[in-house]
Protein backbone atom coordinates (compact mmCIF):
# COMPACT_ATOMS: atom_id res chain seq x y z
CA UNK A 1 0.00 0.00 0.00
CA UNK A 2 3.07 2.40 1.32
CA UNK A 3 4.67 1.45 -2.13
CA UNK A 4 1.84 2.47 -4.43
CA UNK A 5 1.30 5.51 -2.47
CA UNK A 6 4.86 6.35 -2.68
CA UNK A 7 4.42 5.68 -6.74
CA UNK A 8 1.75 8.09 -6.88
CA UNK A 9 3.37 10.65 -5.10
CA UNK A 10 6.25 10.62 -7.43
CA UNK A 11 3.98 10.74 -10.90
CA UNK A 12 2.59 13.69 -9.46
CA UNK A 13 5.64 15.45 -8.79
CA UNK A 14 7.23 14.45 -11.57
CA UNK A 15 5.05 16.22 -14.22
CA UNK A 16 5.28 19.35 -13.43
CA UNK A 17 9.27 18.21 -13.37
CA UNK A 18 8.93 17.26 -17.16
CA UNK A 19 7.40 19.94 -18.25
CA UNK A 20 9.45 22.64 -16.83
CA UNK A 21 12.80 20.63 -18.09
CA UNK A 22 11.10 20.63 -21.54
CA UNK A 23 10.45 24.40 -21.50
CA UNK A 24 14.49 24.64 -19.96
CA UNK A 25 15.22 22.52 -23.09
CA UNK A 26 13.18 24.98 -25.69
CA UNK A 27 15.16 28.09 -23.79
CA UNK A 28 18.13 26.35 -23.77
CA UNK A 29 18.47 24.74 -27.20
CA UNK A 30 17.16 27.95 -28.54
CA UNK A 31 20.68 30.20 -27.44
CA UNK A 32 22.74 27.63 -28.64
CA UNK A 33 21.56 26.41 -31.98
CA UNK A 34 21.25 30.35 -33.53
CA UNK A 35 24.94 30.60 -33.28
CA UNK A 36 25.48 28.13 -36.47
CA UNK A 37 23.14 30.71 -38.48
CA UNK A 38 24.49 34.03 -37.69
CA UNK A 39 26.60 33.97 -40.88
CA UNK A 40 22.87 33.53 -43.46
CA UNK A 41 20.97 35.73 -41.22
CA UNK A 42 23.75 38.19 -41.43
CA UNK A 43 23.26 37.71 -45.03
CA UNK A 44 19.75 38.00 -45.28
CA UNK A 45 19.91 41.37 -43.45
CA UNK A 46 22.89 42.66 -44.91
CA UNK A 47 25.32 42.96 -42.04
CA UNK A 48 28.04 41.35 -41.00
CA UNK A 49 27.76 37.82 -38.39
CA UNK A 50 29.90 39.99 -36.30
CA UNK A 51 27.73 42.69 -35.92
CA UNK A 52 24.80 40.44 -36.07
CA UNK A 53 26.42 38.65 -32.58
CA UNK A 54 24.75 41.84 -30.56
CA UNK A 55 21.78 39.47 -30.80
CA UNK A 56 22.88 37.16 -28.72
CA UNK A 57 24.56 39.97 -26.59
CA UNK A 58 21.15 41.76 -26.34
CA UNK A 59 19.25 37.84 -25.01
CA UNK A 60 22.37 37.29 -22.68
CA UNK A 61 22.29 40.88 -20.88
CA UNK A 62 18.41 40.65 -20.66
CA UNK A 63 18.20 37.31 -18.91
CA UNK A 64 21.25 39.04 -16.98
CA UNK A 65 18.92 41.98 -15.74
CA UNK A 66 15.66 39.86 -14.97
CA UNK A 67 17.01 36.67 -13.09
CA UNK A 68 17.53 38.75 -9.88
CA UNK A 69 13.70 40.25 -10.51
CA UNK A 70 12.07 36.40 -11.08
CA UNK A 71 11.71 35.38 -7.40
CA UNK A 72 10.29 38.41 -6.12
CA UNK A 73 7.86 38.47 -9.89
CA UNK A 74 7.19 34.91 -8.48
CA UNK A 75 6.46 35.62 -5.07
CA UNK A 76 3.79 38.32 -5.66
CA UNK A 77 1.42 37.04 -8.88
CA UNK A 78 2.16 33.49 -8.05
CA UNK A 79 4.74 30.86 -10.05
CA UNK A 80 1.86 29.72 -12.54
CA UNK A 81 0.67 32.98 -13.92
CA UNK A 82 4.82 33.87 -14.30
CA UNK A 83 5.85 30.89 -15.79
CA UNK A 84 3.23 30.67 -18.36
CA UNK A 85 3.37 34.24 -19.11
CA UNK A 86 6.75 33.83 -19.56
CA UNK A 87 6.42 30.70 -22.16
CA UNK A 88 3.92 33.30 -23.76
CA UNK A 89 6.60 35.89 -24.11
CA UNK A 90 8.89 33.55 -25.42
CA UNK A 91 6.82 31.97 -27.85
CA UNK A 92 5.54 35.40 -29.47
CA UNK A 93 9.08 36.91 -29.29
CA UNK A 94 10.48 33.24 -31.30
CA UNK A 95 7.94 34.38 -34.08
CA UNK A 96 8.84 37.55 -34.60
CA UNK A 97 12.61 36.30 -34.72
CA UNK A 98 11.75 34.47 -37.54
CA UNK A 99 9.63 37.00 -39.06
CA UNK A 100 12.40 39.90 -38.97
CA UNK A 101 13.33 41.61 -41.78
CA UNK A 102 16.30 44.29 -40.54
CA UNK A 103 18.81 44.12 -37.60
CA UNK A 104 17.34 46.02 -35.34
CA UNK A 105 13.84 44.27 -35.29
CA UNK A 106 15.51 41.39 -34.75
CA UNK A 107 17.45 42.84 -31.90
CA UNK A 108 14.40 43.97 -29.66
CA UNK A 109 12.44 40.63 -30.66
CA UNK A 110 15.42 39.04 -28.67
CA UNK A 111 15.36 41.20 -26.02
CA UNK A 112 11.87 40.21 -26.04
CA UNK A 113 12.63 36.61 -25.91
CA UNK A 114 15.16 37.38 -23.26
CA UNK A 115 12.47 38.25 -20.96
CA UNK A 116 10.62 35.43 -21.30
CA UNK A 117 13.48 33.31 -20.72
CA UNK A 118 14.88 35.30 -17.27
CA UNK A 119 11.15 34.51 -16.34
CA UNK A 120 10.79 30.88 -17.39
CA UNK A 121 14.09 28.99 -16.05
CA UNK A 122 14.17 29.90 -12.22
CA UNK A 123 10.17 30.20 -11.95
CA UNK A 124 9.88 27.02 -13.46
CA UNK A 125 12.63 25.82 -11.59
CA UNK A 126 10.54 27.84 -8.14
CA UNK A 127 7.26 25.77 -8.96
CA UNK A 128 9.51 22.40 -8.62
CA UNK A 129 11.46 22.96 -5.54
CA UNK A 130 8.75 24.20 -3.72
CA UNK A 131 6.31 21.43 -4.56
CA UNK A 132 8.85 18.23 -4.35
CA UNK A 133 9.52 16.31 -0.56
CA UNK A 134 12.91 15.78 0.30
CA UNK A 135 13.08 12.81 -0.59
CA UNK A 136 12.31 12.96 -4.39
CA UNK A 137 14.56 16.22 -4.55
CA UNK A 138 17.50 14.42 -6.47
CA UNK A 139 15.01 12.62 -9.33
CA UNK A 140 13.38 16.07 -9.86
CA UNK A 141 16.41 17.83 -9.80
CA UNK A 142 17.78 15.28 -12.08
CA UNK A 143 15.37 16.10 -14.85
CA UNK A 144 15.73 19.47 -14.47
CA UNK A 145 19.42 19.71 -15.32
CA UNK A 146 19.56 17.70 -18.31
CA UNK A 147 18.19 20.58 -20.79
CA UNK A 148 21.08 22.08 -19.30
CA UNK A 149 23.81 19.70 -20.20
CA UNK A 150 22.57 18.49 -23.46
CA UNK A 151 21.63 21.19 -25.51
CA UNK A 152 25.03 23.43 -25.64
CA UNK A 153 25.95 19.94 -27.45
CA UNK A 154 23.21 19.32 -29.67
CA UNK A 155 22.60 22.85 -30.55
CA UNK A 156 25.15 23.67 -33.15
CA UNK A 157 24.86 21.19 -35.27
CA UNK A 158 21.40 21.03 -35.03
CA UNK A 159 21.17 24.52 -36.33
CA UNK A 160 23.11 23.76 -38.78
CA UNK A 161 21.21 21.09 -40.12
CA UNK A 162 18.10 23.39 -40.22
CA UNK A 163 19.91 26.53 -41.84
CA UNK A 164 21.25 23.63 -44.73
CA UNK A 165 17.92 21.94 -45.02
CA UNK A 166 14.97 24.10 -44.33
CA UNK A 167 16.38 28.06 -43.75
CA UNK A 168 17.56 29.88 -40.17
CA UNK A 169 13.54 30.93 -39.72
CA UNK A 170 12.74 27.58 -38.61
CA UNK A 171 15.14 27.77 -35.75
CA UNK A 172 12.67 30.00 -34.33
CA UNK A 173 9.56 28.80 -35.62
CA UNK A 174 10.16 25.21 -34.04
CA UNK A 175 9.21 26.85 -31.01
CA UNK A 176 6.20 27.80 -31.59
CA UNK A 177 4.17 24.20 -31.22
CA UNK A 178 6.03 23.37 -28.16
CA UNK A 179 5.57 26.99 -27.04
CA UNK A 180 1.59 26.06 -27.00
CA UNK A 181 1.80 22.82 -25.92
CA UNK A 182 3.79 23.61 -22.84
CA UNK A 183 1.43 26.84 -22.37
CA UNK A 184 -1.82 24.49 -22.42
CA UNK A 185 0.55 22.06 -20.06
CA UNK A 186 1.17 24.68 -17.31
CA UNK A 187 -2.06 26.18 -16.86
CA UNK A 188 -3.23 22.55 -16.03
CA UNK A 189 -0.35 20.79 -14.01
CA UNK A 190 1.70 23.86 -12.73
CA UNK A 191 0.90 24.61 -8.79
CA UNK A 192 0.10 27.96 -8.26
CA UNK A 193 2.05 28.65 -5.26
CA UNK A 194 2.70 32.70 -3.72
CA UNK A 195 4.14 33.61 -1.07
CA UNK A 196 1.10 35.26 1.31
CA UNK A 197 3.83 37.59 2.72
CA UNK A 198 3.75 40.86 0.16
CA UNK A 199 6.77 42.85 -0.05
CA UNK A 200 7.60 46.08 -1.73
CA UNK A 201 9.37 46.50 -4.91
CA UNK A 202 13.07 46.59 -3.82
CA UNK A 203 13.54 49.50 -6.90
CA UNK A 204 17.48 50.38 -5.27
CA UNK A 205 18.15 47.01 -5.25
CA UNK A 206 16.93 45.92 -8.88
CA UNK A 207 18.17 49.12 -9.72
CA UNK A 208 21.84 48.20 -8.97
CA UNK A 209 22.06 44.71 -9.26
CA UNK A 210 21.18 45.32 -13.00
CA UNK A 211 24.21 47.45 -13.81
CA UNK A 212 26.09 44.80 -11.88
CA UNK A 213 25.45 42.07 -13.94
CA UNK A 214 24.95 44.01 -17.26
CA UNK A 215 28.29 45.57 -16.78
CA UNK A 216 29.75 41.60 -15.53
CA UNK A 217 28.28 39.98 -18.52
CA UNK A 218 29.32 42.76 -20.81
CA UNK A 219 33.09 42.96 -19.16
CA UNK A 220 33.14 38.96 -19.67
CA UNK A 221 32.02 39.34 -23.44
CA UNK A 222 34.87 42.21 -23.83
CA UNK A 223 37.48 39.60 -22.03
CA UNK A 224 36.52 37.08 -24.54
CA UNK A 225 37.61 38.83 -27.74
CA UNK A 226 40.22 38.02 -29.84
CA UNK A 227 41.90 41.74 -28.91
CA UNK A 228 40.03 42.85 -25.94
CA UNK A 229 40.01 46.93 -24.57
CA UNK A 230 42.10 46.57 -21.70
CA UNK A 231 40.51 50.31 -19.91
CA UNK A 232 37.06 49.87 -20.94
CA UNK A 233 36.62 46.23 -20.25
CA UNK A 234 38.54 47.10 -16.74
CA UNK A 235 36.31 49.95 -15.97
CA UNK A 236 33.33 48.23 -16.76
CA UNK A 237 34.22 45.26 -14.06
CA UNK A 238 35.21 48.11 -11.61
CA UNK A 239 31.99 48.99 -11.96
CA UNK A 240 29.88 45.50 -11.88
CA UNK A 241 32.09 44.74 -8.52
CA UNK A 242 31.84 48.06 -7.42
CA UNK A 243 27.78 47.47 -7.85
CA UNK A 244 27.56 44.42 -7.28
CA UNK A 245 29.29 45.09 -3.48
CA UNK A 246 26.92 48.17 -2.64
CA UNK A 247 23.52 45.36 -3.76
CA UNK A 248 25.07 43.05 -1.20
CA UNK A 249 25.66 45.03 1.33
CA UNK A 250 21.81 46.76 0.58
CA UNK A 251 20.23 43.30 0.48
CA UNK A 252 21.86 42.46 4.20
CA UNK A 253 20.36 45.77 5.75
CA UNK A 254 17.05 46.60 4.13
CA UNK A 255 14.20 45.69 5.40
CA UNK A 256 12.52 44.19 2.60
CA UNK A 257 14.82 43.17 -0.20
CA UNK A 258 14.30 41.85 -3.65
CA UNK A 259 16.79 38.84 -2.66
CA UNK A 260 17.30 37.58 0.84
CA UNK A 261 21.01 36.26 1.38
CA UNK A 262 20.18 34.02 4.45
CA UNK A 263 20.54 30.93 2.14
CA UNK A 264 24.08 31.83 1.97
CA UNK A 265 24.39 30.71 5.76
CA UNK A 266 23.56 27.35 4.41
CA UNK A 267 26.99 25.81 4.12
CA UNK A 268 25.60 23.40 1.40
CA UNK A 269 23.99 25.85 -0.69
CA UNK A 270 27.32 28.14 0.31
CA UNK A 271 29.68 25.75 -1.40
CA UNK A 272 27.81 25.52 -4.73
CA UNK A 273 27.89 28.85 -5.45
CA UNK A 274 31.27 29.19 -4.84
CA UNK A 275 32.90 26.07 -5.88
CA UNK A 276 29.58 24.88 -7.69
CA UNK A 277 30.09 28.30 -10.07
CA UNK A 278 33.70 27.64 -10.84
CA UNK A 279 32.69 24.00 -12.13
CA UNK A 280 29.95 25.15 -13.95
CA UNK A 281 32.06 27.54 -15.92
CA UNK A 282 34.52 24.82 -16.82
CA UNK A 283 31.81 22.83 -18.22
CA UNK A 284 30.53 25.50 -20.16
CA UNK A 285 33.71 26.00 -21.55
CA UNK A 286 33.81 22.47 -23.19
CA UNK A 287 31.33 22.64 -25.97
CA UNK A 288 33.00 26.09 -27.20
CA UNK A 289 36.15 24.53 -26.86
CA UNK A 290 36.08 21.03 -28.96
CA UNK A 291 34.75 22.48 -31.97
CA UNK A 292 37.48 25.22 -32.25
CA UNK A 293 39.83 22.37 -31.62
CA UNK A 294 38.59 19.70 -34.15
CA UNK A 295 37.68 22.17 -36.47
CA UNK A 296 40.91 24.85 -36.20
CA UNK A 297 43.54 22.69 -34.68
CA UNK A 298 42.37 19.74 -36.56
CA UNK A 299 41.46 20.66 -39.64
CA UNK A 300 37.99 18.70 -39.94
CA UNK A 301 34.22 19.81 -41.16
CA UNK A 302 32.11 21.03 -39.30
CA UNK A 303 29.87 17.94 -39.57
CA UNK A 304 32.13 15.06 -38.30
CA UNK A 305 33.23 17.63 -35.90
CA UNK A 306 29.59 17.86 -34.44
CA UNK A 307 29.81 14.00 -34.89
CA UNK A 308 32.68 13.33 -32.20
CA UNK A 309 31.14 16.17 -29.81
CA UNK A 310 27.66 14.22 -29.48
CA UNK A 311 29.65 11.76 -27.43
CA UNK A 312 29.62 14.44 -24.56
CA UNK A 313 25.55 14.24 -25.04
CA UNK A 314 25.44 10.24 -25.32
CA UNK A 315 27.83 9.90 -21.99
CA UNK A 316 25.42 12.47 -20.54
CA UNK A 317 22.54 11.02 -21.33
CA UNK A 318 23.24 7.39 -20.33
CA UNK A 319 24.91 7.68 -17.04
CA UNK A 320 21.49 9.51 -15.74
CA UNK A 321 19.34 6.54 -14.55
CA UNK A 322 22.62 5.96 -12.50
CA UNK A 323 22.99 9.20 -10.92
CA UNK A 324 20.51 8.74 -7.81
CA UNK A 325 21.47 5.27 -6.99
CA UNK A 326 25.06 7.13 -6.96
CA UNK A 327 24.13 10.16 -4.86
CA UNK A 328 22.67 8.12 -2.72
CA UNK A 329 25.50 5.06 -2.34
CA UNK A 330 28.69 7.98 -1.95
CA UNK A 331 26.56 10.47 -0.55
CA UNK A 332 27.20 13.98 -2.10
CA UNK A 333 30.90 14.85 -0.30
CA UNK A 334 32.21 11.40 -1.73
CA UNK A 335 30.77 11.85 -4.79
CA UNK A 336 31.68 15.29 -5.55
CA UNK A 337 35.37 14.78 -4.65
CA UNK A 338 35.75 11.35 -6.20
CA UNK A 339 33.49 12.13 -9.19
CA UNK A 340 35.48 15.60 -9.08
CA UNK A 341 38.65 14.43 -9.55
CA UNK A 342 37.38 11.91 -12.80
CA UNK A 343 35.87 15.09 -14.73
CA UNK A 344 39.13 16.85 -14.13
CA UNK A 345 40.88 14.21 -15.59
CA UNK A 346 38.60 13.80 -18.49
CA UNK A 347 39.41 17.54 -18.96
CA UNK A 348 43.35 17.16 -18.90
CA UNK A 349 43.13 13.90 -21.22
CA UNK A 350 41.40 16.25 -24.31
CA UNK A 351 45.00 18.02 -24.32
CA UNK A 352 46.00 14.76 -25.64
CA UNK A 353 44.60 14.57 -28.79
CA UNK A 354 46.10 14.55 -31.63
CA UNK A 355 44.81 14.51 -35.55
CA UNK A 356 46.28 11.00 -35.13
CA UNK A 357 44.39 9.73 -32.15
CA UNK A 358 42.01 7.24 -33.38
CA UNK A 359 37.98 8.20 -33.72
CA UNK A 360 37.38 5.50 -31.19
CA UNK A 361 39.58 6.25 -28.52
CA UNK A 362 38.56 10.51 -28.92
CA UNK A 363 35.10 9.50 -28.56
CA UNK A 364 35.62 7.53 -25.58
CA UNK A 365 37.03 10.47 -24.27
CA UNK A 366 34.36 12.82 -25.14
CA UNK A 367 31.77 10.00 -23.94
CA UNK A 368 33.50 9.80 -20.12
CA UNK A 369 33.44 13.56 -19.90
CA UNK A 370 30.05 13.29 -20.16
CA UNK A 371 29.41 10.93 -18.18
CA UNK A 372 31.78 12.41 -15.47
CA UNK A 373 30.23 16.26 -16.27
CA UNK A 374 26.47 14.64 -16.03
CA UNK A 375 26.97 13.26 -12.54
CA UNK A 376 29.12 16.17 -11.24
CA UNK A 377 26.08 18.95 -12.27
CA UNK A 378 23.44 16.77 -11.09
CA UNK A 379 25.59 16.51 -8.07
CA UNK A 380 26.00 20.36 -7.35
CA UNK A 381 22.57 21.22 -8.30
CA UNK A 382 20.79 18.67 -6.06
CA UNK A 383 23.27 19.54 -3.13
CA UNK A 384 22.58 23.42 -3.76
CA UNK A 385 18.63 22.96 -2.01
CA UNK A 386 19.27 19.45 -0.41
CA UNK A 387 19.14 22.02 3.23
CA UNK A 388 17.47 25.09 2.06
CA UNK A 389 14.40 25.52 4.34
CA UNK A 390 11.33 26.25 2.59
CA UNK A 391 11.08 29.49 3.26
CA UNK A 392 14.22 30.46 1.80
CA UNK A 393 14.02 28.31 -1.13
CA UNK A 394 12.33 31.51 -3.57
CA UNK A 395 15.60 33.63 -2.55
CA UNK A 396 18.01 30.59 -2.98
CA UNK A 397 16.80 30.08 -6.16
CA UNK A 398 17.13 33.23 -7.21
CA UNK A 399 20.84 33.62 -6.21
CA UNK A 400 21.15 30.14 -7.63
CA UNK A 401 19.79 31.15 -10.92
CA UNK A 402 21.74 34.61 -11.05
CA UNK A 403 25.22 32.49 -10.05
CA UNK A 404 24.40 30.21 -13.42
CA UNK A 405 23.95 32.57 -15.91
CA UNK A 406 27.40 34.28 -14.67
CA UNK A 407 29.18 30.76 -14.89
CA UNK A 408 27.87 30.60 -18.73
CA UNK A 409 29.37 33.55 -19.48
CA UNK A 410 32.50 33.51 -17.53
CA UNK A 411 32.91 30.04 -18.97
CA UNK A 412 33.43 31.28 -22.48
CA UNK A 413 35.12 34.11 -21.68
CA UNK A 414 37.69 31.50 -19.75
CA UNK A 415 37.77 29.60 -22.91
CA UNK A 416 39.18 32.37 -24.66
CA UNK A 417 41.57 33.37 -22.26
CA UNK A 418 42.79 29.63 -22.08
CA UNK A 419 43.33 29.65 -25.93
CA UNK A 420 45.52 33.48 -25.92
CA UNK A 421 47.48 31.67 -22.85
CA UNK A 422 47.87 28.70 -25.28
CA UNK A 423 49.42 30.28 -27.47
CA UNK A 424 51.80 31.83 -25.27
CA UNK A 425 52.83 28.84 -23.93
CA UNK A 426 53.09 26.78 -26.88
CA UNK A 427 55.44 29.34 -28.21
CA UNK A 428 57.45 29.84 -24.73
CA UNK A 429 57.87 26.20 -25.09
CA UNK A 430 58.49 25.89 -28.90
CA UNK A 431 55.46 23.68 -29.29
CA UNK A 432 53.57 26.14 -31.90
CA UNK A 433 54.25 23.97 -34.68
CA UNK A 434 52.15 20.73 -32.59
CA UNK A 435 48.39 21.19 -34.35
CA UNK A 436 46.00 22.88 -32.09
CA UNK A 437 48.12 23.18 -29.56
CA UNK A 438 46.77 25.98 -28.07
CA UNK A 439 43.32 24.59 -27.79
CA UNK A 440 44.79 21.22 -26.14
CA UNK A 441 46.66 23.30 -23.51
CA UNK A 442 43.49 25.76 -22.71
CA UNK A 443 42.04 22.06 -21.61
CA UNK A 444 44.69 21.87 -19.37
CA UNK A 445 43.86 25.71 -17.91
CA UNK A 446 40.33 24.82 -17.76
CA UNK A 447 41.60 21.83 -15.83
CA UNK A 448 42.61 23.50 -13.33
CA UNK A 449 39.67 25.82 -12.89
CA UNK A 450 37.51 22.72 -12.35
CA UNK A 451 39.80 21.45 -9.87
CA UNK A 452 39.85 24.58 -7.88
CA UNK A 453 36.36 24.37 -7.41
CA UNK A 454 36.20 20.65 -6.99
CA UNK A 455 38.69 21.91 -3.76
CA UNK A 456 35.46 23.97 -1.91
CA UNK A 457 33.83 20.24 -1.59
CA UNK A 458 36.42 19.63 1.26
CA UNK A 459 34.72 22.09 3.43
CA UNK A 460 31.73 19.91 3.49
CA UNK A 461 30.14 17.50 6.70
CA UNK A 462 30.24 13.57 6.27
CA UNK A 463 26.77 13.73 6.03
CA UNK A 464 25.83 17.33 3.47
CA UNK A 465 22.49 17.15 2.09
CA UNK A 466 21.60 14.04 4.02
CA UNK A 467 17.74 14.51 4.14
CA UNK A 468 17.99 14.03 0.30
CA UNK A 469 20.46 11.35 -0.21
CA UNK A 470 19.01 9.42 2.72
CA UNK A 471 22.95 8.77 4.64
CA UNK A 472 22.72 8.00 7.61
CA UNK A 473 25.99 9.28 10.42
Amino acid sequence: MNTAISSRDERAFSAPALLVAGAFFMEFLDGTVIATALPDMAKDFGVTAVELNIGISAYLITLAVLIPASGWIADRFGARAIFTLALAIFTLASVFCGLSTEVHTFVAMRILQGIGGALMVPVGRLAVLRTTPKHLLIKAIATLTWPALVAPIIGPPLGGFITRYASWHWIFFINVPLGLAAIILALRIIPDIRETERRSFDLTGFITTAVAMVSLVTAMERLGDRQPQIWPTLALAVLGFGCLTYAIRHFRRATAPMVRLDALQVPTFRVTMYGGSLFRSSISAVPFLLPLLFQVGFGMDPFHSGLLVLAVFVGNLTIKPATTPLIRWLGFRRLLLINGALNVCSLLACALLTPQTPVWAIMLILYLGGVFRSIQFTGVSTLAFADVPAAQMSDANTLFSTASQLAVGLGITLGAIGIRLGEQVGDWLHLSTLPGISFRLSFVFIAVICLVGMIDSLHLAKTAGSSVSEKKK
